[in-house]
Parts: structure tokens; sequence; C-alpha cells
């Protein structure tokens, strides 16, 4: 027997298989695909059903997305006990695990994304591992590690979930279908569709952003990991189909940014804030939204260049003029940024001294606030200029890049 022998049989042997996740998994799959069916040929499904299994669903859905992952995972935004509270019972409905393991594990993944050995769910493991192999078997990457979760072990609705969560997904897994059937009078069809089925749609949709979402789709905000935007999972998953933006941008209560974006999560958070539901919304600045746009942009023309050797010296003197041009726009940035930070640090010292002073100083530091206002509000158009010059440069090589196609 050869020396290698050893550690190749080392390297092939799989982890165990746990056979809860395994059996569960299998189960529900095969009742939602041979069960639900045949009841529905059999017996036919009422519209009752089907609304049913719609509410129960969404609650399931919405709990996961913005409760597990851009709540909790990824602190985006704060909200009230009692959402928080509602998040954390149809979140244990969905089966995904307890919100402290979830959102360590979710974590894990954005800090050591496509690393085979520390994502718990890593895309360059394949497609079946990315979307449920990882849960089925014991894999080191998978282990429990809380450290990075301190934050949420002080969260009392957290441990308080953790700390309940089999006899919560058996409650919850079960209540809303029973009580359903005992209204209705209808119990088989609601246990069918608002149980069973809810429960497989509701892994797998989650599921497809570990894996599809890591292979399908396109990269306009970087390409230096696997996460792709794709408008279609949009659509099954709540919004969170954009996954290449949530990568380099984790902690925007946004993953649809634009108007027209498919996000129905985002605007959960944000109508909540009307109602005092939700604050401290989260999001990125334009500017370094369109920073990372160009700076693919840049990349990818540079790349087609190389295609186009007789053309090259024109078409390379205009891309060199861009890109020393986008080099200064990001240097004017820093350098109002800075000056916006300096001048709000002024504006609180004067407040704080403001405080201390009579009357006469104080109306004297009233009208040096104006002044200031003033100030603020010319750093605040320069920024806007500076996001317009962005936006036109965009403009300027999506021609470039469709002169080169």
């Amino acid at each position: 027997m050869s020396e290698n022998t050893p550690q190749t049989a080392q390297h092939d042997s799989k982890p165990p298989r746990l056979w809860l996740q395994t059996i569960l998994f299998s189960s529900t799959f095969l009742i939602a695909a041979i069960g639900v069916p045949w009841y529905g040929l059999t017996h036919g499904f009422t519209a009752a059903g089907w609304i049913g299994f719609a509410l129960v669903l969404g609650a399931n859905g919405m709990s996961i997305t913005a409760g597990y992952h851009r709540l909790w995972a990824h602190n985006a935004y704060k909200a009230h006990w009692s959402l928080r509270l509602f998040f954390a019972l149809f979140g244990a409905a969905a089966t995904q695990n307890s919100i402290l393991v979830w959102a360590s594990g979710h974590r894990r993944h954005h800090r050591h994304v496509d690393d085979v050995e520390h994502d718990p769910y890593s895309a360059k493991r394949g497609l079946w591992f990315s979307h449920i192999g990882w849960m089925l078997r014991d894999y080191p990457a998978g282990a429990d590690d809380f450290s990075n979760a301190r934050d949420l072990q002080r969260d009392k609705i957290v441990m308080w979930q953790h700390r309940n969560y089999l006899a919560l997904v058996i409650i919850m897994n079960f209540a809303p279908a029973l009580a359903l059937g005992f209204a209705t009078g209808n119990m088989l069809e609601h246990v069918l569709l608002a149980g069973v089925l809810r429960l497989v749609v509701s892994h797998h949709t989650t599921f497809f952003i570990n894996s599809l979402a890591h292979y399908w789709g396109r990269r306009p905000y970087t390409d230096e990991n696997t996460a792709r935007d794709n408008d279609l999972l949009a659509l099954f998953t709540y919004g969170e189909g954009y996954h290449n933006y949530h990568h380099i941008f984790q902690n925007d209560y946004r993953n649809g940014i634009r108007w027209w974006h498919y996000d129905p999560t985002k605007w959960l958070i944000k109508s909540a804030s009307w109602l005092g539901l939700t604050w401290d919304l989260k999001k990125v600045p334009d500017f370094k939204i369109q920073r990372a746009v160009l700076t693919m942009q840049f990349k990818r023309t540079e790349q087609a260049l190389r295609t186009r050797a007789a053309e090259a010296p024109h078409l390379k003197e205009f891309l060199e003029q861009e890109y020393q041009q986008f080099r200064q726009t990001l240097a004017d940035w820093n350098t109002v940024s800075q000056q916006w930070m300096d001048a709000k640090r002024a504006s609180l010292t004067a407040q704080k001294n403001a405080l201390q002073q009579n009357l006469h100083e104080h109306k004297e530091q009233l009208q040096h606030n104006l002044a200031e206002a003033w100030e603020h509000a010319t750093l605040r158009s320069r920024f806007k200029e500076l996001e317009y010059a962005l936006k036109m440069q965009r403009k300027r090589l999506q021609l470039l890049s469709a002169q080169m196609a």
C-alpha cells in the first residue's frame, strides 16, 4: 500500500450524517411532492386553503428575510419588541434553526464567503452542497460558534427563542394549520397546504439564496465573490435575489435599491418605520454604490480592450482619461467627507458651549450656527455634484462598451 493511501481515504471520508435533518427534509419533501398533488386531484383545494397557505408562508418568509437576516444577522435596522417577537415565532415555524444559530452562521458565511473550509455553505463546494447538502452532514464549518454574536446573546427575545426552540418549532408548525382547519372544517387540507407544503416552499426559497444566487445572475458591484444579482430569484425570495449587492453592502436594509426592484422585505421594513416599529434604517450612500459599479465597469472595459488590439491606442487613451477623472472624483469625495465630519464635530462642540453661556452669547452662537448651516448646505451640494459626476461617467463607459461590442 502506498504512503498516500491513508491521506486519500481521510480526504474522501465524509462527516457523519445528521439523520434528524435528513429525515425531516426528505419526508416533508415527499409529502409535498406526492401527498399534496394526490389530495388536490382526489378532493380539490378550496380558496380558503390557498389563502391560508399564502398567509402563513408570507409570515415565515418575512420572518427569515426581515428578521433572521436583515435585522439580526446584519443589524441593518432596529425594531420594536413586538415585531421582533413576531419574527422569532414565525421564524421558528420556518424550521431553519434558532436566530442565534442562523445569524452567527450567516455572519461566518459573509466573513469567509466561498472559502471551502470556513464558509458553512460555500458555493465553491457545489450547487447541491450550498443548497442543502451542508445541513445533512456534520461538517466542521457548520459547527456552532457564537463568538461573533455577542450582541445577539444580549437580546432577550433571541435567547428566549434559542432556549425554547424545539417547543416553538412544534407549536408554530402545527398551531396555524390546526387553527385554520378548525375555522374552515377542513383539517387535512390546511395541514397539507399551510403545514407541509408551506414548510417545504419556505425551506427551498431560502436555500436558493445560498445556492442559485451564487451561480446564476449578474455581478454589477463586485466579482470578488460568487454572489449574483438575479431578478427572477428576487420574486421567490421576498427580494433577497439582489445578492451581489448584498455581499458588498451587507448592512443596507435594502437588497433591491431601485424603485423598480422587487423587494417586499424592504417595503415591510420601511412601512413599519412609519408606524414607529422600526428605526435607524441603514442605507449605503449612493456615491459608494456608484463607485462600486464604476470600478466593475473599468475592470470589464479594460478586459474587453485587450481583445481590440487594432483600436487599442485610441480607446486605451480614452479609458485612461476616464480613469484619472474617476480617481480625482474619489479624492474630491474624501476631501468633502472630511470637511463634513469636521463641520459636524465643530457644530456639536459649539452647541455644547452655547448651553454654558449667557443669552447674549447664545444669540451670537445662533448666528454662527446659521453660517455653519449654510456651509453644510454647500457641502451637501458638493456631494450631489460628485454623485452626478459618477453617474455621467457610468454612461460614458456604457457607450464605450457598446462601441466595443
